[in-house]
């Protein structure tokens, strides 16, 4: 468990290991903890909903070294499910466009991993926030606008392919920032040719912190709200 620095000097300046829950909104996780110690606060790469695990939360000055921690390697594990894609990449939108997976073969698996391994270029889901034309790409989709996503270039630096129970495959990667995972899944039902999307994605680590050192963001109101009280009842 992490060290508890005192609330002075978190609203000094400190950083937090948040494990972020499974629905939840990178914004409501950190939002929590900002109510609770009234510092201010700020994370360091956003999670989906669907998403679950580190988040890295800057407070007081440790705020203006945020863009250091963003660029940050990180390290995901998660499940991909073959036969099927959604709209969104991931679970947020309803599977379709079926196809059959059974003939896929372990070999076939691998080295889609290979050629999604290294120096790639990638394109965004067109539901994230990536803004086109000074609007989130994701309103643009809901709308109905037609969004055309450009393709940039990413790092995988590992990709390791940890169980293969089809439809599932389970897998951890490494990449730089700016990776976006359903992508990833998304590639890699092409390359097999039966389609894929992001059904589970946990975020391990970044650079050296790791999500084994992180508290929920309940858990740290919880250990932090009666020191706040006490220290208001001054």
């Amino acid at each position: 468990m992490q060290k508890r620095p005192t609330s002075a000097e978190l609203k000094k300046g400190g950083v937090i290991l948040v494990d972020k829950p499974y629905k939840w909104t990178s914004f409501d996780a950190v939002n929590l903890i900002k109510i609770t110690l009234r510092a201010k606060i700020g994370h360091c790469g956003t999670l989906d909903p669907l998403a679950t695990g580190l988040l890295i939360c800057c407070t007081g000055e440790m705020t203006k070294q945020i863009s250091q921690y963003q660029q940050l390697p990180k390290e995901y594990t998660g499940i991909f499910h073959l036969g099927a894609s959604t709209a969104t990449y991931d679970l947020e939108s309803e599977p379709m466009d079926f196809k059959p997976f059974e003939a896929v073969m372990e070999q076939q698996v691998h080295e889609a991993a290979k050629q999604l391994t290294g120096d790639i270029m990638q394109v965004p889901p067109i539901h994230s926030a990536i803004k086109k034309d000074g609007k989130r790409s994701y309103d643009l989709a809901r709308a109905g606008i037609e969004v055309i996503m450009t393709s940039r270039p990413v790092i995988i630096s590992e990709f390791e392919v940890l169980s293969i129970k089809l439809p599932e495959v389970h897998f951890r990667v490494v990449c730089s920032t700016g990776t976006y995972i359903r992508s990833l899944a998304h590639d890699f039902g092409q390359l097999l040719g039966c389609g894929a999307y992001l059904q589970e994605l946990r975020r391990t680590r970044i650079g050296n912190f790791d999500a084994k050192d992180a508290l929920t963001p309940q858990q740290w109101k919880d250990l932090w709200k009666p020191a706040v009280t006490a220290k208001e009842g001054e």
